[in-house]
This record gives structure tokens, C-alpha cells and sequence, in this order.
């Protein structure tokens, strides 16, 4: 049951996930997250900002690793078949397809409908995970300056996306939270 679970979970994935890899995130949080609740939305988000620093396409390495955590390496090789296979086909078919009717008008609207629709999907993952931050230790504050921080060092100065997730997982792996005020222990005795 889980193995077919997670096939049917990464095929819609697969098979949806028009635009690439940024239109497939909100896809696979929806599966993952809210209808088979494999993991919680920081287990996802944490999964999300890793696989971000990685190298290749997102929706092969969360299919892979989700797969892996939920079904073992069947479950991995499961996920990664469902997520490749509808692509591939689709590829081959639609390309065959468009390639016959590339110069019309209902091709290239068809193409640049998917943009607002994948725009408004990853907006929406954007906001909820905006609203987590806020929400946690890091406070609104934080979150704003590492907003506008981001966006200035993307957006600006063209820093590499990778360099940026790199950096602060790093800052993130080496901060030291402070120790709880009533946690205080004296020679191996609690005050």
C-alpha cells in the first residue's frame, strides 16, 4: 500500500508539475504534507532548502529522498520512476505534437499560460512558508531582514542561490541556541 502510495503521490506530481522544477514544489508539498502526511511542513521545508543547495532538478531529489524515507530503497527507486516517466512521455508526445504546430497562435498562448499559474502556486508555498518563519524562533524581524536581504543579494547583486542557501544552512548548522533560563544546572545539580 505505501509503495503504491508513493507511486501515485510523484506520478501527479510528474504528470502536473508543468513549468519544471519550481511548479513541482508546491505539488509535492501538497501530497507529501497534506494528504499522505509523511512529514510536516518544517521536515518539508528543511528537505526543500538541502535539496536547493544540491546540484540537479528539485523534483528528482525529493522524490528520491522522500521515497527513500517512507519506503526504503524500493520506495526511492518508486518515487523517482513516478516523478521521470510521466516527463519523459509527455516529452516525447507533446514535443512531437507542437513541433507540427509550432507556428500557431494556440501553441504559443497554451505555452505562456503555464507561466502565472506556476507563479501564483510558488507565491502561495512562498507566503506559507513566510508565515512559518515569522511564526518561529527567528521572529518577524528576522524574517523580514532575511527577506529583503535575499532579495537584494538575488535580485541585485546576482549572488548565486546556492552560495546564499549554502551560507546561511552553514550559519544555521554553527549558531549555538542560548541554554533556557531555568535550565541553569551548578556542579550536576539543578538550582
Amino acid at each position: 500500500m505505501k509503495q503504491r502510495d508513493l507511486f501515485l503521490a510523484f506520478f501527479r506530481v510528474g504528470i502536473l508539475g508543468y513549468g519544471g522544477g519550481p511548479s513541482s514544489i508546491p505539488l509535492v508539498h501538497k501530497e507529501v504534507v497534506e494528504k499522505y502526511k509523511w512529514m510536516d511542513s518544517d521536515e518539508f521545508g528543511d528537505i526543500l532548502a538541502l535539496g536547493n543547495a544540491l546540484p540537479g532538478p528539485i523534483a528528482t531529489k525529493m522524490a528520491g529522498y522522500i521515497g527513500y524515507r517512507v519506503g526504503g530503497f524500493l520506495g526511492m527507486f518508486n518515487a523517482l520512476a513516478a516523478t521521470m516517466i510521466p516527463a519523459i512521455i509527455l516529452m516525447i508526445l507533446l514535443l512531437t505534437v507542437l513541433n507540427s504546430y509550432k507556428d500557431e497562435p494556440w501553441v504559443n498562448g497554451m505555452a505562456e499560460a503555464v507561466v502565472p499559474v506556476v507563479a501564483v502556486m510558488l507565491a502561495v508555498l512562498t507566503w506559507d512558508f513566510i508565515k512559518k518563519s515569522g511564526k518561529s524562533k527567528l521572529g518577524w524581524a528576522w524574517t523580514a531582514v532575511a527577506l529583503i536581504g535575499s532579495l537584494i543579494l538575488l535580485q541585485f547583486l546576482n549572488l548565486h542561490p546556492a552560495i546564499l542557501i549554502f551560507v546561511l544552512l552553514l550559519s544555521a548548522l554553527l549558531k549555538k541556541d542560548p541554554a533556557p533560563a531555568g535550565n541553569k544546572q551548578t556542579g550536576g545539580e539543578e538550582q
